[in-house]
Formats: C-alpha cells, structure tokens, sequence
C-alpha cells in the first residue's frame, strides 16, 4: 500500500513537516521555538545530512541541498536523504506528513517525495505475521506544499504506481507467476490503466512460426504466452509507433545448460524487462500521453525437463533466420529476437527492448549503468541520456561494430545465440540487431535490477530498472512533438 499524494495551500502549526531548504536560512512558518531555531542554525553550519527536531506535537525535518554538484547530482542526492530518513519517519508513525520547500529548486519537494515513496516499497505479501514488532507505519498521506503543477503531482504518483506494481510483478515466485499468470496481471493492469492487451496463447504463436520462443519452452510443463500491450489514443502525435519489447522469462534455470552455485538464486525476476514495459504502458496511459505506444512480451519459463531444447539445435525463427544454439542459457536473446522482428508489422519509429539479458552488462557497469546499444538515431541516445541523468537511472553505450558480428558467425546455421565469453553483452546486442528491420535501442538491465541488497531507495530483489527511465524518455518524445506542431 502507498501513501496519499494530496497538494495543500497553506501548513498549520500542528502539522508535521519535512522542509527541503535551499540555504541556511529557516523560515519562520515552520513556527519553531527559538531554542529549537538554535538547535537547527547549529545542525546547519555543521553540514548534517538532515536535522530532526520532536517538538513531542509535532515533528520538524529539515533537509539541506548540496551545493557545488550538478543539478542531477543534487536532485539524486535528495532522493538518497530521502531514503536515510524513511526509517526515523516511519517510526514516528505520522498519519500525514508536510512536504514543502524553503529558496530549492523548482521540483524539489516532487523528487523528495519520490524518493521516499519508493524507500517505502516492501513486498511482503506472503507472510503471515509481522515480525519484530514491524508494522506497516509510513504516513497514510503525504501533503505536499508549495509551487508544484498539478500535472506534475499526477505524474508523481502515477509513475510511483507504475514502479510499485512493476516491482510486484517482478517479486512474484514462479510458483505464483507463470507465463500464463503473468498475462493475466497484465491484462487486469491493462483494463486498470486504459491500454489494451492481447494475449497470443501457445497454437497463435505457434501459427507465427515463434520460433525461439517455442524452443525455449519446450523444457516447461506450462505453455509460453505472447501479449500485445498497446496504447492509441485518439490524437497521436507520432505518425508511427514506438515499440517497446520487454524480456518475459518467469523463470531462468538455464536450461540444460543449468546455472551452478548461485546463480539461479533470484531468476523469477528474469522477467523483469516484461514487468517494465508493463509498467511504462501503465504510466502513459494514465498520463494520457498523446503517443502510440506499443508494447510486446513474449513470455515462458527456462527449464530441463521434457523434451528441452539443447545445445546444436537448429532453431527457424519468426522471420524465417535459423539458428544454432551455442548455449540454452541464452534463452533471453531468442524471445526477444522473435518479438522483435514481430514488431516490423508495425512499420514502428523505434524499437526499445529492454532485459536482464547478460551477466557481461553486470560485470562491466555492476549497478550503477544500464548498458544500451544502438542503431537509432543519435538524437534518441542523447534524449535516452539526459533522461537517465534526470531520473537517476543513467546509461552507458556500448558499440555495435561489424566486428563483433564475426563472433556469432555458425557453420551449419545462418547465426549462433553466443559468440564466446568476451564482449557477451555486445555480441547479444548484436544476435537481436539482426532481427530488427527499424531503429533499434537495445537496454540491457542484468546488473541494475535484481539487487542483493538495497541501492537506496531503489530497494533489494526487484526494484524496477528502465521504468522511470522510459516513462520519462517518451514523456519528452511527446513534447518534442507539441513543440513542432
């Protein structure tokens, strides 16, 4: 459960309040008793983080901005203070708390918020009772005061639901979420949000001659699915659409080619590329943004069993292209190579898939980069860019050069699914290039997603890697358009 977004005018002196100051200035409608003034004056000049003042009727935060660092930089590290302070508030069991601004900058008190309303995020849907006492005591409302549009309070909290029913999805054991299941959750997020969704069942996609997408599952009980996420509202601004594909594998054991030790731990969230493409439907739908967006997630599970794929299978595709199988753990690579030549049917500007394709992204960005490769546009990386920077979900290009084509050449096929350990993460970029007959931006999330513990407010398993990145991204698409109309 999230808290309540609400904007207010005016703050009373009962109220509690976090203010965000952009100097060492305190104003005086925080209605401070002079000893209290002292106290905080002193906790400023000293640089602390955050100061926190119990008046016993009420409780006053004060958060001071950084100076010296970039404006991104500045914003990040308020949503980082923001998760410093989630445990102090949520164990002074506020039902509301006061969010406002003293000479910040404008957005401020938006990027505070968000901060902490992902910091709240738990998913703990299974268990059965609380423990250590813990309950679930965040404030029920956050108020927000100040020089905020409402517009931008709107996208506030509707691109923090999108991020909180992602992060759902993709916590959800295999148990619980298989590919048909997860076709359901996204048809109920469809009918909630006001975007459409066709479900594609196992003789369709057979139909479609999915090739990569049958072969991986021949190894599961359960039968693959192929949704179709799409939203077209009336007045488009885009004359073709953008088409975002996102990876679907409820579950990765690798197949026959089965991960050791553990590397298995963590694999429901393999589908964390579907999960995310779900929620940027989610957000732009409900922001009503004037795009056609579509959305693809081919989806099934990785596993040994029945009559599993194996390594020099010779595997046709959608668009015909065969391919040799190097290695059953690179499944990812052939849903989304099937979806991806899918999506020509849509004559699309762009495709963006986006996955947690290679544990090389991880290993060369860890968590702090999404690594991305490119046929688009410059223009589109150089949005992709500064929206990363904004959102604090930055990226790192990696190329395409012909050379490392080489590396997934095959004797007996028209490409291999692996071209040996070094520069994994390109040459998978490389496998899905061959499969895109429109710009493609391909968003390999392996090392940003599915963290071992918390990054701040981007919380331990699942945390939803891409979303606000893309949300964000075709928020200003669609005001590149406005402005050339």
């Amino acid at each position: 459960m999230k808290p309540e977004i609400l904007k207010i005018s005016q703050i009373s002196a009962e109220q509690s309040v976090l203010c965000i100051l952009g100097s060492d200035h305190i104003p005086e409608r925080l209605t401070l008793s002079e000893s209290e003034k002292e106290f905080a004056q002193k906790q400023l000049n000293a640089k602390e983080e955050y100061i926190f003042i119990n008046s016993y009727h009420k409780c006053t935060y004060l958060v001071r901005l950084k100076e010296e660092i970039s404006n991104f930089k500045i914003r990040e590290e308020l949503r980082k203070t923001s998760y410093n302070l989630r445990k102090l508030i949520k164990g002074n069991n506020h039902s509301e708390l006061v969010i406002t601004s003293d000479n910040a900058y404008k957005g401020a008190i938006e990027d505070f918020a968000e901060g902490l309303l992902l910091s709240f995020y738990s998913f703990k849907k299974y268990k059965t009772k609380e423990e250590n006492g813990e309950k679930k005591n965040y404030p029920m409302k956050l108020l927000l005061h100040g020089d905020i549009d409402d517009s931008d309070i709107k996208w506030l909290v509707d691109l923090t639901d999108a991020v909180y029913i992602t992060r759902d999805l993709i916590n959800e054991p295999v148990n619980h979420l298989n590919a048909t299941t997860l076709a359901g959750e996204i048809r109920k997020i469809g009918d909630s949000a006001g975007f459409s969704v066709e479900v594609l069942t196992k003789g369709k996609i057979e139909a479609l001659k999915m090739g990569g997408l049958l072969a991986v599952n021949k190894g599961s009980v359960d039968p693959p699915v192929f949704c179709i996420l799409e939203w077209k509202p009336s007045k488009c601004l885009n004359e073709k659409p953008i088409v975002l594909v996102g990876k679907g594998v409820v579950y990765d054991t690798g197949g026959l080619n089965i991960k050791t030790g553990d590397f298995m731990s963590g694999m429901n969230g393999d589908m964390s590329g579907a999960a995310t493409v779900t929620g940027v439907l989610y957000t732009v739908a409900k922001a009503g943004l004037p795009l056609h967006i579509v959305g693809l997630v081919p989806s099934t599970d990785n596993r040994p069993g029945g009559n599993a794929y194996t390594q020099g299978d010779i595997i046709t595709m959608h668009n015909k292209m065969t391919v040799e199988v190097g290695n059953t753990d690179a499944e990812g690579r052939l849903i989304l190579a099937d979806a991806i030549s899918y999506a020509s049917k849509y004559s699309p500007e762009l495709i963006i898939d986006i996955a947690t394709l290679t544990g090389s992204a991880a290993m060369t960005f860890g968590n702090q980069a999404i690594a991305v490769m490119s046929t688009a546009d410059k223009k589109y990386i150089t949005l992709l860019e500064e929206c990363g920077n904004d959102v604090y979900e930055r990226i790192a290009e990696l190329p395409l050069w012909d050379e490392y084509g080489e590396l997934l050449k095959s004797d007996i096929a028209d490409i291999k699914n692996i071209g040996g350990r070094e520069a994994g993460a390109i040459t998978a970029g490389k496998f899905l290039e061959r499969f895109a007959e429109f710009p493609l931006i391909h968003m390999d999330i392996a090392g940003t997603e599915m963290l071992k513990k918390d990054d701040f407010y981007r919380i331990k398993n699942g945390c939803g890697s891409g979303l606000r990145l893309l949300s964000t991204l075709l928020k200003r698409v669609a005001a590149t358009y406005s402005e050339k109309k």
